[in-house]
């Protein structure tokens, strides 16, 4: 993780680029990801690095941190003991270069250039890893700058009139068949008709579930922007483009 944030300053600092885009993993690592400044800081200033690199600044052991370098010397061996305290006695030398670098880099997470964007689907799971991420953002004061609700239903199925239509042809699907006076037994025509008002009302209770989502999320972030479920996958610059116009027009 630390050595991503290395990157990323690095990139930064280089200067070649107007954005920036880091794709984080999962939310439990993503954390981690934004902790790994402060985790390099705590590391060279912990009490085991001192223990560790003890031997390698001084033939004298005190007598509070003797009990460590025996036990160790015995499972470790005192070779491999000391080839461990010189690395770090060698790394700990980098030890100002590291904590600069890290402080400027938890600098630049909390710029108010820098903001982040949580994407989620407003499925149960989902929306909960969103919610947790998002809190772990505000407590760490990082700015959100939008939350992306991915593959959201078309606003038809929320649509009253819609909904009635299904209903009906579920409930009278057979006179439906009649009336439509077609080439096709009424007997079949009637079966589909109600097996496509059915599937709309399963997809109304979707949709209502996603907006009693939508709304307890939707004061986690400045803008909140649903993203519709497309009937093909996005895969090239075309798909993008389609994309684009479907979210901000």
């Amino acid at each position: 993780d630390y050595i991503a944030m290395e990157r990323l300053y690095e990139i930064h600092q280089s200067g070649r680029y107007d954005l920036i885009v880091v794709d984080t993993p999962p939310t439990r690592n993503a954390i981690d990801f934004l902790a790994a400044p402060d985790r390099m800081a705590d590391f060279f200033s912990s009490r085991l690095l001192r223990w560790i690199t003890g031997p390698g600044r001084s033939r004298v052991v005190n007598v509070a941190s003797r009990p460590f370098y025996q036990a160790a010397d015995r499972l470790l061996g005192s070779q491999f003991l000391k080839d461990v305290a010189e690395f770090f006695l060698l790394f700990q030398h980098m030890y100002p270069g590291f904590v600069e670098r890290a402080s400027a880099v938890k600098r630049l997470l909390h710029d108010r250039r820098t903001t982040f964007l949580v994407v989620t689907t407003l499925e149960t799971a989902p929306v909960r890893e969103a919610e947790f991420f998002l809190r772990a953002l505000a407590e760490q004061r990082f700015h959100v700058g939008a939350l992306v609700l991915n593959k959201v239903l078309p606003p038809l199925f929320a649509d009253r009139d819609a909904v009635r239509v299904a209903e009906h042809l579920v409930f009278s699907a057979p006179a439906v068949a009649h009336a439509l006076d077609g080439d096709y037994p009424a007997e079949a025509v009637s079966r589909v008709l109600r097996e496509v008002g059915a599937s709309f009302l399963n997809f109304e209770v979707v949709a209502k579930r996603e907006a009693e989502l939508r709304d307890e999320l939707a004061s986690a972030a400045e803008v909140v922007v649903g993203v519709p479920s497309f009937d093909t996958d996005i895969f090239d610059v075309a798909g993008l483009v389609r994309l684009g116009r479907e979210v901000w027009t």
